[in-house]
């Protein structure tokens, strides 16, 4: 059975043949049609996770494929999963066969597409958290959205539309500015030099930048208002004139999503729907398994947007 495994952190990960999985109680046997590459997963495999696997290692958290053995699903059932320890406390997504635990399992609509049920996890349920479980969105609200055209940024604009606020997108160039979502209003700040966008105002801001780009944008947040923090590529310190950010009574809010899995969970089948029925729009990239290499770089490099995600045959 192939496997994508590395041997070192930092590495290059090679494609090996490797001991297929065996059943038991529990687990499921799963063939994966697609795994995600995600900042976890690179963060992992840079060696700076608090606590990383024993190398060699498998990578990848999340996947998606269809079951071949096991008593919690029937054969030949397509599925997607994320987490229980896969990819972190033993080998991960990227090979051919898989043994899943049984409690991570979820059935995966016929017409969401394999690599699309790999990857949607993270930005969509992060989105939606952000937006109605932490920042508690309503109705004819503005909404302002650092890195739009991101992949949790870009869900966010998309998600606040469908709840009917008005919605600015920052991006950090104007040629980002025709990958905005239809209906998004462009804001532009260069995260280079970020300044305070004028005539900007919202009751809510989703922050996925962070650093300086999070400090120019807060002003932009009206007395009373709330900011959701849900990343930190920008950097990861803030600096606030304490006199006038109290004086605004702005709430910094942050975003866990280890501690919100649960909400994340119980929203993934309502967004899988929307992206079946075309309503969400999932940007993502498509790796052959043999390019595992290739896609660590692409999402680590600047401007890169959407999903890295790998594929037999992708």
């Amino acid at each position: 059975m192939k496997a994508v495994r590395v041997h070192a952190w930092g590495e290059a990960p090679v494609m090996e043949t490797v001991p297929a999985p065996t059943g038991c109680e529990g687990r499921s046997i799963v063939r994966i049609e697609a795994a995600s590459v995600g900042h976890l997963d690179r963060t992992i495999w840079r060696g700076d996770f608090l606590h990383p696997p024993s190398l060699p290692y498998v990578p990848g958290v999340e996947g998606s494929g269809i079951v071949e053995q096991g008593e919690a699903l029937p054969a030949g059932t397509r599925v997607w999963f994320r987490g229980g320890g896969l990819g972190t406390r033993e080998d991960g997504t990227w090979r051919e066969r898989c043994s899943v635990p049984d409690a991570i399992l979820a059935p995966l609509p016929d017409d969401v597409p394999f690599d699309a049920g790999a990857s949607f996890f993270s930005p969509c349920t992060s989105a939606w958290v952000a937006l109605h479980e932490v920042g508690v969105v309503r109705a004819g609200e503005r909404v302002l959205v650092s890195g739009a055209t991101g992949a949790v940024g870009g869900i966010a604009c998309q998600l606040a539309l469908g709840a009917g606020a008005r919605v600015f997108g920052a991006v950090g160039s104007a040629e980002r500015i025709a990958q905005l979502a239809d209906g998004v209003e462009p804001i532009v700040v260069d995260r280079r030099a970020p300044r305070t966008p004028k005539d900007v105002q919202a009751e809510l801001l989703i922050d996925t930048v962070g650093g300086a780009t999070l400090a120019a944008l807060l002003p932009s947040v009206v007395a009373g208002g709330r900011a959701v923090l849900v990343g930190y590529l920008g950097g990861a310190q803030l600096a606030l004139d304490l006199t006038q950010f109290i004086q605004r009574d702005v709430s910094l809010l942050p975003l866990n999503m280890l501690r919100r899995e649960a909400a994340g969970h119980a929203a993934a089948p309502a967004l899988l729907a929307r992206i079946a029925d075309g309503s969400l729009r999932l940007e993502r990239r498509v790796f052959d398994f043999g390019q595992a290499a290739e896609a660590l770089e692409w999402l680590g490099s600047p401007g890169h947007r959407g999903r890295a995600v790998l594929r037999w045959g992708g």
